[in-house]
């Protein structure tokens, strides 16, 4: 079973060269070794002339004219893998920057070898000294993917990863380009009937995690888009549901159960024409007429259990209250369903959607 190893470089130094040395006193089936140089400066470009010089054809370097981020530099690998006549079972991605050990990589590989089919990950201790920013940003994503997928990965942003090799070049398709890919690569995962399985390494930061080049707030931005999109789409569709709710409910001047649903249903539809636009072409960017049908049933589901959801808890607590706590109510049992919604839209509406 042979897995090729790829690592996306920019401005390296001679922590590069001691990894290479390293996975060559490995096992030949860890072959071939691809390195992506993602723009490295002029400077630094002795490190990757160096490597060619020390190890000839057996390290392939692909070279970016200029930096295009690290999602896409993890994507000219796999298409490079992929393009190989000599097919391989898994690629093997880790760091450049000393933080991964071939020891590690070995450990993952074994584990990835028992099924070829997982996608297992090099997960580190943040319990130990780690770099707040490093902490923070883990911690925060890993607290958001559980809130918003219900899959708890322990360390969201590892760069040392065995990915199968079908797996891999679906991702191909992925728009993300910077940090972010790697995020979605772990996010898409399910949807593609890929388990993810981690596996405990070895915790390096060196000098702070100084030599990443993560940029904290752009690339958070970036990372954290989908689920600032979705929200944003969220409360949009939220805000033209309980607005119109309130003005019609105040039109009809009643709160009766009937006059509750009817409210609404006409409320949620409007709400929904534009919810359905927005994560159609916005947060999702795919859809066809099967995935229009499967919204339009969770419309239904949905609507339904908002007016008489919204109808039965105000009638068990506040049966005569003022029509204003009626919609106080009716927004918050929206917000519950609101996380229910996203959760059916990621795995069933627009799942597979044109891919």
């Amino acid at each position: 079973m042979k897995i090729g190893v790829l690592i996306p470089a920019l401005d390296p130094d001679e922590r590069l060269q001691k990894l290479v040395r390293q996975l060559q006193q490995r096992p030949g089936w860890m072959r071939p070794l691809v390195i992506v140089d993602d723009g490295t400066s002029a400077a630094k470009q002795r490190i990757f002339a160096a490597l060619e010089h020390e190890f000839g054809s057996s390290v392939h370097i692909i070279h970016h004219g200029t930096n295009r981020g690290k999602g896409n530099a993890l994507k000219t690998g796999f298409a490079y893998f992929e393009s190989m006549p000599q097919a391989v079972a898994g690629i093997a991605t880790l760091d450049a920057d000393g933080q991964h050990t071939a020891a590690d990589l070995c450990r993952c590989i074994e584990r990835f070898t028992e099924d070829p089919s997982q996608l297992v990950i090099g997960v580190r201790n943040f319990a130990k000294n780690v770099p707040l920013r490093s902490r923070f940003g883990n911690i925060l994503t890993e607290k958001i993917v559980q809130l918003l997928t219900g899959n708890h990965i322990s360390d969201t942003q590892t760069g040392l990863r065995v990915i199968p090799s079908a797996y891999a070049y679906q991702l191909l398709q992925l728009g993300d380009s910077r940090f972010e890919f790697e995020l979605d690569m772990l996010l898409a995962a399910k949807d593609h009937g890929v388990r993810i399985t981690e596996v405990p390494i070895t915790t390096i930061y060196l000098q702070g995690n100084s030599s990443s080049h993560f940029r904290i707030i752009r690339d958070s931005i970036a990372i954290y888009s989908r689920f600032l999109k979705f929200a944003a789409s969220g409360i949009i569709s939220y805000l033209i549901d309980i607005a119109l709710f309130a003005a019609l409910l105040f039109l009809f001047n009643s709160n009766t159960a009937n006059a509750v649903l009817l409210a609404t249903i006409i409320a949620r539809l409007v709400s929904a024409v534009a919810n359905y636009l927005l994560n159609r072409h916005v947060v999702f960017g795919r859809g066809d007429v099967q995935t229009f049908l499967r919204y339009v049933g969770l419309w239904i589901v949905q609507t339904l259990c908002s007016g008489y959801g919204t109808g039965f808890i105000t009638s068990l607590l506040v049966p005569n209250g003022p029509l204003v706590l009626v919609t106080v109510i009716k927004m918050l049992w929206d917000l519950v369903l609101f996380f229910i919604s996203y959760q059916i839209q990621k795995r069933f509406v627009f799942r597979g959607a044109n891919e």
